[in-house]
This record gives structure tokens, sequence and C-alpha cells, in this order.
């Protein structure tokens, strides 16, 4: 099996903008944020489908889910965090963790994510890890 994008992030190979690690998942920031803090939570295992993780793996994962969501809602000072399994663009299970004002906010941030720009801001985005990093 060819090493997906974020088996080299994991593997160092390519940059990211980590907030969290722990020996079995990784938690970064996307370079093509929905919204402002939009985080991926994913299994150090490459696996295409969450569901087919070992069970210590697949806890593992929502066990960061929960602290890297937690984190979100408490840095971003909002009254959710949508949480979702899409996993349609890269053969790696993960998570999409997001910080949202209302249900409203979250659908409004999935509708304009054409208007995402190509070219990430890393600066922007380094900040941004720098206040959720745990």
């Amino acid at each position: 099996m060819q090493d997906s994008i974020f088996t080299k992030i994991i593997k160092g190979e390519l940059p990211c903008h980590k907030i969290y690690e722990d020996n079995k998942t990784i938690a970064f920031l996307t370079i093509q944020p929905y919204i402002e803090g939009h985080t991926l939570v994913v299994p150090k295992l490459q696996i295409d489908d969450f569901e087919q993780l070992p069970t210590e793996d697949y806890q593992a994962l929502f066990t960061t889910v929960q602290k890297v969501a937690k984190r979100i809602k408490d840095v971003f000072n909002v009254p959710k965090t949508a949480v979702t399994v899409l996993g349609m663009e890269i053969p790696h299970a993960h998570v999409h963790i997001m910080p949202v004002d209302s249900e409203a906010s979250y659908f409004e941030a999935i509708e304009n994510r054409a208007t995402i720009p190509n070219e990430p801001d890393h600066q922007q985005l380094a900040l941004i890890a720098e206040r959720l990093r745990f």
C-alpha cells in the first residue's frame, strides 16, 4: 500500500500544523479549512475506513477526537463543535472537527468551501495551531 498524505505527515516527511499527538493518533489543522480552527484527527495506522480500525486504535481515535473537540470549544469559545467522518478523498481514516456557533454556521462553512484559497496561509495556520496546541 502506498503511503497516504497523512502517513507522510505522521512520518515527518511532510509538514503540518500539529496541535496534538500521542502514540496512536495525531491532530493537525487542515490546510484547506472550511472555518478557522478546522482540525483533522488521524489514526497513525493507515486504514481507509475508520470502522476497519482495530478496536484499540478506534477507541484511541475517538478519545483524541473528544480531547481535541473540547480544546477547540474552549479556545474558540463556541457552544459546539461539528465532528464529521468523511474520508472520501484521502484513503486514510480521519475525523474533521470544526468550531461552530450554530448548526447554520456549520452548513454555511460547508457551502462556502468552494471559496477556500488554493494556497494555504501557513502564517495564519501556525498562529491558530499555537493557540490550540496541547
